[in-house]
Order: C-alpha cells, then sequence, then structure tokens
C-alpha cells in the first residue's frame, strides 16, 4: 500500500463537472493499494498520516500533525501509483490491486483514518477525477506499508 501526502492548503475533486468533495487545510492523500495488500496495512497507513508531524509549529518546525491542527483529509484512490515504467514506454500496473480488492481497501482507509479522528473526504473509485491541489510548502511525503 501506498499514500503520497501533499499538505495543502485546501483542494478540491470535481467528476463530470461536478465538486464531489473540497477540504481547506489539511492533506491531500493520494492512496495506491497493492496487489496482496491487506486491512492491517490499511490500518497502519492511516495512523501513521494521522500522526505524522509534517505541519508547523510557531517556531516553524514540523512538530504538528493534521490532528494538531483541526486539518481535513481528502483521499484519493490512485492505481498509478504502482506504475511500474522500467521497460518499454508505457507503464504496467500488474502490481496494482484488482478494483473489486482495491475499493474496499480504500473504504477500510478512509474508516480507519476517520477513526483516529480526522474528517475526511473522498473522490470517487475508478472515476475520472480533476484533482485540485494546493500543495503548502510544497511538502509532500511518501509513505509505504
Amino acid at each position: 500500500m501506498r499514500a503520497l501526502l501533499q499538505r495543502v492548503t485546501r483542494a478540491s475533486v470535481t467528476v463530470a463537472g461536478q465538486t464531489v468533495a473540497s477540504i481547506g487545510k489539511g492533506l491531500v492523500i493520494l492512496l495506491g493499494i497493492g496487489a496482496g495488500d491487506t486491512e492491517a496495512q490499511a490500518a497502519f497507513l492511516a495512523e501513521k498520516c494521522a500522526q505524522l508531524r509534517i505541519f508547523e509549529d510557531e517556531a516553524g518546525k514540523f512538530n504538528l500533525s493534521i490532528l494538531d491542527i483541526g486539518g481535513e483529509a481528502l483521499v484519493v484512490s490512485q492505481f498509478t501509483l504502482y506504475a511500474d515504467a522500467r521497460k518499454g514506454r508505457r507503464p504496467s500496473f500488474s502490481d496494482a490491486a484488482r478494483p473489486e480488492v482495491a475499493a474496499p481497501l480504500v473504504d477500510k482507509f478512509c474508516t480507519f483514518l476517520r477513526a483516529q479522528g480526522v474528517p475526511t473526504q473522498t473522490g470517487i473509485f475508478a472515476a475520472h477525477m480533476l484533482v485540485e491541489i494546493h500543495n503548502d510548502g510544497p511538502v509532500t511525503i511518501w509513505l509505504e506499508k
């Protein structure tokens, strides 16, 4: 399971011209589910995302988590995080979980994140989404479990 976190001032997801999710200050979490990933990995990554200290305190140090700042999360499922472009010119996605496996794990991840106390919105699984991200810093962190 892979999560690409982007610290944001605001973010939104639009599908077919309609805004389906929108957050203020917090994290956009691009989430990739790999073949063989488990609920335990989803729980671990959700806790890590909630507790990761990547927001600045008064001294400008990364000492605050999304919980500490009262931030929100926007989770966007993204199988392309499992792209393998080592050979040829077209990436392979064979390491990504099949949709029938990935969708429930994305939902579980969001459930675990909410259980940590993080208000969480999502994109729409398997939809063509326009994701607007106002990266703050920029701060982008890669997590894998």
